[in-house]
């Protein structure tokens, strides 16, 4: 008897350690099971995040706001051809004495520097008096740089007739095709100083593109002639030695840091108009033209494009 309770209670004993075994290993298995279902269930988004980005300065505009009193004007880049400002740049407006420019880029690629030019009666006829006397002869190089330094209509009148003779073309027709050769689509003239020829018409239409890139070529053609408006005041002689000294008309030309070209032009009909050309920087040739602006305002509108135009550059 006492053997069979013994077998009994090991028989109970096995039992329960079994029993004991199979609830761990199901214990075991849903906390894998949960382990799992929490690790593989899906994540919430996260809250979206604002990110401030900052954005740029907007780009200044060196130009904004710019008061002008003239009708037209345009910065232009020659180097690059860039128009860095404009305003009614394409308007063809009355060009004055603009039109000497053209005038003498016809002669200077037309005939030799020291081809000579005779003041005749015809040329003294125009409007204004330069101090000269019938029958004097200068070189085309002496005469073409007083003329545009004083403007004088005899000077560029002589340089027009003498060209008209050397090419066998009128004057119209010749300064066309100067005009022409370098590309100016606004540019014609009816006689080679833009004097006016009524009280309706100009001597000389072009706008104030066609300006930038006249001013541009004369420079390219001629620079000595071009460079020799930019000074104050310029003495020539005659072949017979006798000296004419004439001021420039454009006072500003020594307050203009690298300047290489100035022209100024005045009509009743035009107003004040005035292209200067200078380096904003080593070899970098900018054109600024005001047309139809005031015989003062002229001055000044040119030299608030050259602030601006500085301006422009510094913050590049």
């Amino acid at each position: 008897m006492t053997d069979k309770k013994a077998a009994l209670r090991s028989l109970i004993t096995q039992y329960e350690a079994r029993q004991r075994r199979q609830m761990g290993i199901a214990i075991l298995a849903g906390t894998t099971v949960l382990a799992l279902a929490v690790f593989l269930a899906p994540k919430p988004a996260p809250e979206p995040v604002e990110v401030a980005v900052e954005e740029g300065a907007p780009a200044v505009d060196a130009y904004e706001d710019l008061a002008l009193s003239g009708k037209a004007a345009i910065v232009y880049d020659l180097a690059t051809g860039e128009v860095l400002f404009e305003r009614n740049a394409k308007a063809q407006l009355p060009l004055a004495s603009l039109t000497k420019l053209l005038t003498v880029y016809a002669a200077a690629t037309s005939m030799p520097r020291d081809a000579r030019v005779t003041l005749t009666d015809a040329a003294l006829a125009a409007d204004g008096e330069s101090g000269f006397a019938a029958g004097e002869t200068f070189t085309l190089d002496d005469l073409a740089k007083l003329a545009l330094v004083s403007s004088s209509n005899d000077a560029t009148e002589a340089i027009a007739l003498a060209t008209e003779s050397h090419r066998a073309q009128s004057g119209p027709t010749l300064l066309a095709s100067a005009a022409a050769a370098i590309g100016l689509s606004q540019t014609y003239a009816l006689n080679g100083t833009g004097l006016d020829e009524s009280t309706s018409v100009s001597g000389g239409y072009g706008s104030a593109t066609d300006v930038a890139k006249l001013a541009g070529a004369l420079l390219g053609a001629a620079p000595e002639i071009a460079r020799a408006s930019t000074e104050p005041a310029l003495t020539i002689h005659s072949t017979t030695g006798v000296a004419h000294t004439l001021s420039n008309t454009n006072p500003d030309v020594v307050r203009v840091p690298g300047i290489m070209l100035s022209k100024t032009g005045f009509t009743d009909l035009a107003g004040g108009n005035l292209v200067v050309v200078y380096d904003a920087g080593i070899g970098h040739p900018v054109a600024v033209v005001v047309m139809g602006s005031t015989r003062e305002g002229r001055f000044t509108d040119v030299a608030k494009l050259i602030k601006r135009t500085a301006d422009h550059f510094a913050g590049l």
